[in-house]
This record gives structure tokens, C-alpha cells and sequence, in this order.
């Protein structure tokens, strides 16, 4: 059931709530009346999150060179933890006697762990791929190990994250066997049927399904069609992301979207540029992850409004400005660009702040998008951002046609 009230012209209020789940619940707040973007809360057991909300990634329990409470005071609301790696180390023993990453981490807020599935293409030399499951070597003492369905959800039950993820079958977006993309999507099937059967907490924990088939349209909805089937609490749309081409990236975003329940989360896995964040809210997608914004912090880059600048350029060296003076994050409050263009690289500190200041980032452009949404101008938002970002630049090809897709025209 939905109730539809008058918010602002161009939104909507519409209230939406899944059941299928004592651990999850979902209401859409506001829709944008052009494009098919909305903000919407998530109640889950640790924290309730607002949505469309960007998820930092924690491989192992923490966000590289920064503290859980850091994390917490730049508005992140829910992390990321790798199934794969956090099995491996500390390990589900550990876990359990921990009774949770929560606590292990000292991290109150919600957690999404994926499933180890990621780690056939980023591990793939170092994996078998079977019905059976995955078995791995490992990298860090080359013993080797079988991640099946069954095994990750039991790593993912002690992690005891708010959501897990499915075990699937990934394959390289940029493989281009058919064949195999149309096993790897029924594979995909099979496993979540397992990873459901043995899920051992399903009152505390969300199993999202994970939408594959690649780039191919009449996989991507057989995938659909089987996994909605199964009336989970959420999903994800897999298998992007990993260097295809992005006229081929939104089309399939765009489907998945079309095609999944209104009434449940959406979440696109490994997208962190800004651009991609804003055309994909624009799609529809409600959550999403990467490594971009700790991992640039790392070679000294800082995202900005206009993409991001390098610290290390001799430019900044007497350059006595905030990163952005719009930014109201710790790093921007007490250093400069000069002061960071000195240490940037060959201080560990250095990686400390620019991390602090990129996910209060995309902390702040998730807010903005959600608060346009609700004030009904995510049309005029959308254009401002593209606007601002590719200044005195050409808008790219597959951005004016992923969001003319939905309705959205850009300035000229």
C-alpha cells in the first residue's frame, strides 16, 4: 500500500514499506516527478540510514588511516566489510567469540558485508571456479581454501552484518563468451537458493540477491525475473564497474532498475565517482560502495566539486586555501593545500586527511542529492553538478544520454 501526498513542485511524498524482512524497513520519502530518483529511509537492527546514501568500504574492519568515530563525524551512516578477507583475517572464529564486527571494530552504526564473489575476478588467478563454490589460494600464506554459499554466509552470519550479500558467480564485465555469462546467471540462482538455506539469522540479518548477466540484456532479465522471485528484502544490480565502457554501463542500470521492485532498496555495487553516484540516483539506485575515495586520498588527490586536484602539483605549494572552503570537515577546518602539498605521499598523516576530507565528500553530495529530492529540485540539482563539474568542458556522450533517458536535459 502507498499513499501519495504533495511535497514541492517536482517531488513527491510516497511511503512504501517491505515486510519481507523483520530486519529491514523501507519507506520512499520523496520521488522526483521527472527522473526516476527518490530518497527513502532504511531501518535496519544497527542503524537506520537515509538513502541514496554512498557506503565507505572497510576491507577489514576499518577504513584505511582512519578511526571508527572519523568515519562516524564525516555522516557515514553504513560501511562496507569484505566477507572474503575478514574470513580469512581475523577469521569466523574470532567473530563469534566478538559476537559481531560491531564489535570487534567498536563500530555502532550499520554494517553491508559482500559476499567473497568479487574475488574471482580481482583473485582470479588465484581461484577455481565450480558448481561446488570457489576455491582460493590464498594471498597471504598460499594455503588454499573453498568458499562455497554455505561457507560465506556462515563467515557473513559472524560478521553479523545488517545486510549480506549473496555468494554469485562474477565474471569480468569485459569477457565477451556469452556462454559464459549465461552460466554464471543461472549459477547465480542456484547459490542464492543455498546462501538462503543457510542463512542462520534471518531475523537479524538482510540477504540482498545480486542481479547478473553482463552486458546482456536478455540475461540481465532472466536474472531479474528469477531472483524478484524469491521476495528478498533487497537488491543489488552486480557485475559493473569493472572497466567496461559507460554507454554500456548506464543502459544496464537503467534496466535493472525498470524491472526491480519499487517498494525495496536498490543498491549498485562498486560505484564511487561523483558523476556516476549522481546519473545512477537519477536511475534510480538507492546504495552504493568503492574503494575511490580512500584509495585517491592515498596518491595525494582530493575530490572537489569540479572532479578532484592532486596535492602533490607545484601549484598548491603556496596555496594557503582549504581544499574547499565549502567543506566543513576537520581537514578542510585546519590545513592548507600547502601544508598538504608538503607532506602528501611520504607522511602517513597525509592519507589520513585527504581520507577525512573524501568521505565527508561524498557524504555531503549524497545529502545534497537526497535534500534536492525532497525539495523537488533534483532536475535543477543535477544540472548545477554537471554544470559545476565539467566546467568549460564538454558534457560526455553517455552522461547526456543516461540522464535525457530519464528525462533530464543538460544546460548548454
Amino acid at each position: 500500500m502507498a499513499t501519495t501526498t504533495s511535497l514541492a513542485s517536482g517531488a513527491s511524498s510516497v511511503i512504501t514499506s517491505s515486510s519481507s524482512s523483520p530486519a529491514l524497513t523501507f519507506k520512499i520519502l520523496a520521488e522526483c516527478s521527472i527522473s526516476k530518483a527518490r530518497t527513502s529511509i532504511m531501518k535496519l537492527p544497527h542503524y537506520t540510514v537515509e538513502l541514496p546514501m554512498f557506503m565507505p568500504v572497510g576491507t577489514q574492519g576499518t577504513m584505511k588511516g582512519l578511526l571508527p568515530e572519523q568515519v562516524k563525524e564525516a555522516n557515514a551512516q553504513i560501511i562496507l566489510g569484505n566477507t572474503y578477507h575478514l574470513g580469512t583475517r581475523p577469521g569466523k572464529d574470532l567473530l563469534n567469540k566478538f559476537q559481531s564486527l560491531h564489535n570487534f571494530m567498536q563500530w555502532d552504526r550499520a554494517i553491508l558485508t559482500d559476499s567473497g564473489g568479487f574475488q574471482m575476478v580481482s583473485l582470479l588467478e588465484l581461484a577455481e571456479i565450480t558448481e561446488e563454490g570457489v576455491k582460493f589460494r590464498s594471498p597471504y600464506d598460499g594455503s588454499e581454501c573453498m568458499l562455497t554459499p554455505e561457507e560465506s554466509i556462515e563467515i557473513q552470519n559472524a560478521i553479523g552484518g545488517d545486510i549480506m550479500m549473496q555468494l554469485d558467480d562474477v565474471v569480468d564485465v569485459r569477457e565477451k563468451e556469452y556462454e559464459r555469462f549465461k552460466i554464471a546467471t543461472y549459477r547465480t540462482t542456484r547459490w542464492l537458493d543455498r546462501c538462503m538455506k543457510a542463512n542462520k539469522n534471518p531475523d537479524m540479518q538482510n540477504l540482498f540477491p545480486i542481479i547478473q548477466g553482463g552486458l546482456f540484456p536478455d540475461l540481465r532479465k532472466i536474472s531479474l525475473e528469477e531472483l524478484t522471485a524469491r521476495n528478498a528484502p533487497g537488491y543489488a544490480i552486480g557485475g559493473l564497474s569493472g572497466g567496461e565502457e559507460k554507454d554500456k554501463f548506464w543502459p544496464v542500470v537503467h534496466l535493472c532498475t525498470n524491472h526491480l521492485p519499487k517498494n525495496k532498496p536498490r543498491y549498485c555495487m562498486g560505484v564511487g565517482f561523483a558523476v556516476d553516484l549522481v546519473v545512477c540516483c537519477a536511475l534510480g539506485v538507492d546504495m552504493f560502495d568503492c574503494v575511490f575515495p580512500t584509495r585517491t586520498a592515498r596518491f595525494g588527490c582530493a575530490l572537489v566539486d569540479n572532479g578532484q586536484i592532486n596535492l602533490k602539483a607545484r601549484e598548491f605549494a603556496n596555496d594557503f586555501q582549504p581544499i574547499d572552503d565549502k567543506c566543513d570537515c576537520t581537514t578542510c577546518q585546519n590545513y592548507t593545500r600547502s601544508y598538504l602539498n608538503t607532506i602528501v605521499t611520504k607522511e602517513t598523516v597525509a592519507c589520513h586527511l585527504l581520507s577525512i576530507h573524501n568521505i565527508a565528500y561524498q557524504m555531503r553530495l549524497m545529502r545534497n542529492i537526497r535534500e534536492s529530492i525532497k525539495e523537488g529540485r533534483f532536475v535543477e540539482f543535477v544540472q548545477d553538478f554537471m554544470e559545476t563539474y565539467y566546467r568549460d568542458q564538454a558534457y560526455p556522450q553517455w552522461v547526456i544520454d543516461a540522464l535525457a533517458a530519464v528525462n533530464i536535459t543538460l544546460n548548454s
